[in-house]
């Protein structure tokens, strides 16, 4: 396995070079039909971001340099209605953040097993490439794991489409307490508009609540609604996302609130212009309300390189307000 990847890679990175090197659009429709075919599909991501904030803090990330987390990405359908993906996450240990295996009886009904992206809520659902802004709004780490590991069922018919899971309920950690998360998703889907409803129960005890650092006592609901909108001009999203536990070890009831809307302007065919508002706040725990507003440029240098400039201004309810900006320069193969 180590040799079939590191054979990978290098072929990669020499096929990235020579692309660099000719821009010719004949060479990179080369590559696409070589690793980009339905039964083996390839897609490698490196991103160099940067992070500053205006105060002497840790806002935004502090003051740094960071590298994204390099991906490479192996999916594709096989013969008997088979797909399989294998996404690898290459840091100084390399890790497995999605591998399953799925069978589609049609359309209307596929099976996926195995550890992906729970279907919880829209913001996390596009890869780390394509988000509108580089941080996924802060409802997502608030109240929901990267991945899950268990069973999901998806179906598409005639606009509508449904998305039901019955996982661990414990991210990447492999700990089980004989408990499950349970999913469900149900959308309507037209040209421009997408919209639909979320909401699951993790019966998961002890489980720690997103990155809050809060512990729920078991049977932690979570619940949402949200309608995008991708026209040829305009496009935008806006998402509900709302959590209710107990706290472990208390008397207390949580409730975590985050909602975000996003509107953005397709400004020229390489340019996007983008502005959200961004909301995350607890009702017992004592950890502070807050806004965030967003200003964005996307741009589309090549088809392979793009870059993203952020400026965030956040308002806190008792604290001083923030400011920051971050920046991505990024390669997607």
């Amino acid at each position: 396995m180590k040799k079939i990847l590191f054979v990978t890679v290098i072929t990669l990175l020499f096929s990235s070079m020579s692309l660099a090197q000719d821009s010719s659009s004949v060479l990179l429709e080369e590559y696409n039909e070589r690793f980009k075919t339905e039964e083996f599909n390839v897609i490698m991501l490196l991103q160099s971001t940067a992070a500053i904030s205006f105060q002497d803090d840790n806002f935004n990330g502090g003051r740094e340099f960071r590298i994204g987390v390099p991906l490479l990405d192996f999916k594709g359908s096989l013969q008997n209605n088979f797909m399989y993906r294998l996404q690898l996450q290459l840091t100084r240990t390399p890790s497995v953040i999605d591998a399953f295996v799925g069978y589609r009886i049609s359309e209307k009904f596929r099976l996926i097993a195995g550890e992906r992206k729970p279907f919880m809520v829209l913001e996390l659902d596009p890869s780390p490439a394509k988000t509108d802004m580089i941080n996924r709004a802060r409802l997502v780490g608030a109240m929901v794991n990267a991945r899950e590991t268990g069973l999901t069922f998806l179906g598409d018919f005639d606009g509508f489409y449904y998305r039901v899971g019955i996982y661990n309920g414990t991210g990447y950690s492999r700990a089980n307490d004989n408990r499950f998360l349970y999913t469900g998703r149900i959308g309507y889907k037209t040209d421009d508009f997408n919209f639909g409803l979320n909401a699951s129960l993790n019966r998961t005890r002890e489980e720690f609540v997103g990155n809050t650092g809060l512990e729920s006592a078991g049977d932690r609901s979570i619940y949402g609604a949200y309608i995008k909108y991708d026209g040829e001009t305009f496009f935008g999203t806006a998402e509900f996302l709302e959590s209710q536990f107990d706290l472990n070890n208390t008397a207390l009831e949580e409730k975590i609130t985050g909602f975000y809307g996003t509107v953005g302007y397709h400004a020229t065919d390489k340019d996007d212009l983008l502005i959200r508002w961004d909301h995350l706040s607890f009702d017992v725990s004592g950890i502070e309300d807050s806004d965030r507003i967003l200003l964005g440029w996307t741009r589309q240098m090549t088809e392979l390189v793009s870059i993203q400039l952020n400026g965030i201004y956040q308002v806190n309810e008792v604290s001083d307000s923030q400011a920051g900006v971050s920046g991505n320069f990024q390669f997607y193969f």
